[in-house]
């Protein structure tokens, strides 16, 4: 597992480093390829924050916890992902296509900031990630686990045009597919 260890506000010891390091790669196990780990530590008011974000074949699974003690924090989260995985991986498993957890992705995330003129509209962020074949279920259940109103994917159902699922107001889902 790659890890990538930021620190908001916060000066965290090696023994902490460490000890998140050890903890989140038992994960690992529940992955046939090797995934991508980022690990952010902050405080806020006394309160000491973890939130871990594991990448596997284009699949997110993200987590924050906030205890009083970092160790504990660290501790919540990887059994949030744990259930996470569990959850969302015999979900997958049962509904969908066998192979879910298999396919293989080149995964670049990228993320620029930039500024335009004062008139003119700012796109604060771009965020540039692969869009992978996957069926309607799937992309609701990846919105999901990122916790986002929205999700792009190309719909597999569909011969492989770029749909977006989302969240309406009423708690059900909308799906968006173009026009020829």
């Amino acid at each position: 597992m790659k890890f990538t260890i930021q620190e908001k506000k916060v000066s965290v010891s090696p023994d902490i480093r460490e000890y998140a390091e050890r903890k989140i790669a038992k994960l690992d196990r529940f992955f046939r390829v090797e995934s991508d780990a980022s690990v952010v530590f902050s405080t806020f008011r006394g309160r000491h924050n973890c939130e871990v974000t594991v990448q596997n074949n284009g699949m997110f699974y993200r987590v924050s916890e906030s205890t009083g003690d970092m160790r504990a924090s660290i501790d919540s989260a990887v059994a949030a992902i744990e259930r996470q995985v569990r959850r969302h991986k015999t979900k997958l498993a049962k509904r969908l296509r066998d192979n879910a957890f298999e396919r293989e992705s080149a995964p670049d995330i990228v993320s620029e900031d930039s500024d335009d003129g004062e008139d003119a509209i700012v796109i604060s962020r771009v965020k540039q990630f692969p869009i992978v074949p996957m069926s309607p279920e799937e992309a609701v259940l990846q919105m999901e686990l990122l916790g986002h109103e929205f999700f792009m994917f190309r719909n597999a159902d569909n011969d492989d045009r770029v749909s977006v699922v989302y969240r309406r107001r009423q708690g059900d889902f909308g799906m968006i597919e173009p026009l020829e």
